[in-house]
Formats: structure tokens, C-alpha cells, sequence
């Protein structure tokens, strides 16, 4: 598992919800996400929440890019009331949209059953050498989009590191 980790590298979960980031509800989704990225091969450097601000979405998405992560993982504000702002603030930090991946997770959620997978309008896309990925935030989504996502971005980091050059 280990050696799987180096492979894939660092990946950190930014989840969009402003009762969790006030502090007035209880984080669910950052850690199933966390779970699920360490069983893919990642290190997980943490799960930080914001409000669904687009500056605070931003600001967190540029701080993970310079840090150095492989992949950031977004989890909420992906669907159509008002305050679902991520895409957009998501769009705003990509250098070059990715939009294959944001495609198959709404389809395979929508065929899991996962409505708001299904309508999300989340974005993928590159960022620096950072994957930056928008998951719709409920559970199902979370758990349906990472098994659709995980073997795409084990393709997506390797070309980004270099690695796929090297075979």
C-alpha cells in the first residue's frame, strides 16, 4: 500500500458547506472521502471545510495547488440553488478543464441512482500539476464518484508527474 501511495502522491478534500465550516454540524463527508482516497493509493493531507463563498473555495484551492498536492477533491455546492458556487469558483483556478471526468461522474451517478450526482454542475480540471475534482455532496455521490474516479486519475497523475514518460 505504501509503495501504491508514493505512486499516486498527496491529495487533500475541501469540503463546501457552511454549517460545517461554522462549525454548527458535524463534518460526514470529508472523512468518508479521506477513507476513500487512502484506499486508492493516496496520502491525505486533511479535510479542510469553507462557507459556499466562491473567494473561500478559491482561496482553498489555490493554497493546495501551491502547497504541492497531486489532487484536491471538493465535496458539496455543486448543484443549482444559488449558494452552489464551486464550479464556478473551481473554473476561476484551472488552467485547463478536464471535462471528461466531470461528464463520467454525472453519468454513473445518475445510473447509480444518485440524483444530485446526476445534476451536479461540477468541473474537473488541472491546475498547475494539481487535479482539482468537484463531487456532488451527498454520501452516494461521494461513493459512486470516487470508484468512477479513481481509475481515472491514476492515468491523470501519472501523465501530470511525468511518470508516463518514463515507460
Amino acid at each position: 500500500m505504501e509503495r501504491n501511495a508514493q505512486r499516486l502522491g498527496r491529495a487533500l478534500v475541501v469540503v463546501v458547506d457552511d454549517r460545517v465550516a461554522q462549525g454548527e454540524h458535524e463534518d460526514t463527508t470529508g472523512p468518508l472521502v479521506t477513507e476513500l482516497l487512502e484506499e486508492a493509493g493516496f496520502i491525505v493531507d486533511g479535510s479542510v471545510a469553507v462557507a459556499g463563498e466562491t473567494v473561500e473555495i478559491r482561496n482553498a484551492l489555490n493554497t493546495a495547488v501551491i502547497g504541492g498536492v497531486d489532487m484536491v477533491i471538493t465535496v458539496g455546492g455543486t448543484g443549482v440553488s444559488p449558494r452552489d458556487v464551486t464550479p464556478d469558483a473551481t473554473s476561476g483556478v484551472l488552467d485547463r478543464p478536464v471535462p471528461g471526468i466531470a461528464e463520467a461522474l454525472r453519468a454513473s451517478g445518475l445510473a447509480a441512482g444518485s440524483v444530485d450526482a446526476g445534476v451536479s454542475r461540477g468541473v474537473a480540471g488541472v491546475s498547475g500539476s494539481t487535479l482539482v475534482v468537484n463531487l456532488a455532496g451527498s454520501r452516494a455521490a461521494i461513493r459512486d464518484g470516487m470508484a468512477t474516479l479513481t481509475p481515472l486519475v491514476t492515468h491523470v497523475t501519472e501523465q501530470l508527474s511525468g511518470m508516463d514518460e518514463a515507460i
